[in-house]
């Protein structure tokens, strides 16, 4: 039963990093019409929202299913989905009320996007770097 748990939380990781990586082109499809950067934003930070808490969700659950203690490795997880959700709501609270007509608003705003889908990949990707060294014994969290 935990593997399945596991085996979830991974998947969903891995789906995760594939949404982050698609949100880098967000800006790049709304460019002929910065304001549906506003329409698109919305529905990305709910998207994001929803698996990033299935995630977490999925980790608790096999956090209480396989009898784990809470190590330094689960303190870390829950301070990066704290954090990434911290700067998806700032991001997207940016961009509802960014003038996105004004081309020089809309280039900083474009910039931001890429820049905080950046940030967000590599902590991801930290983390699992990390996880995999535990797993092979390499490092102890």
């Amino acid at each position: 039963m935990i593997e399945t748990i596991l085996f979830t939380h991974s998947i969903l990781i891995k789906l995760f990093l594939g949404f982050l990586v698609g949100g880098l082109f967000m800006p790049m499809m709304t460019a002929k019409n910065p304001q549906a950067l506003k329409k698109v934003s919305l529905i990305y930070t709910f998207i994001f929202q929803a698996i990033i808490t299935m995630i977490a969700f999925a980790g608790l659950v096999a956090m209480v299913m396989g009898e784990y203690a809470m190590s330094l490795a689960i303190i870390v997880m829950i301070v990066i989905w704290v954090v990434m959700m911290y700067i998806e709501i700032r991001k997207h609270k940016l961009v509802k009320v960014a003038n996105l007509g004004n081309p020089t608003t809309y280039k900083l705003i474009k910039g931001l996007f890429v820049k905080i889908g950046v940030i967000q990949i590599l902590l991801v990707a930290a983390m699992v770097v990390l996880m995999v060294l535990r797993a092979k014994g390499v490092i102890s969290l």
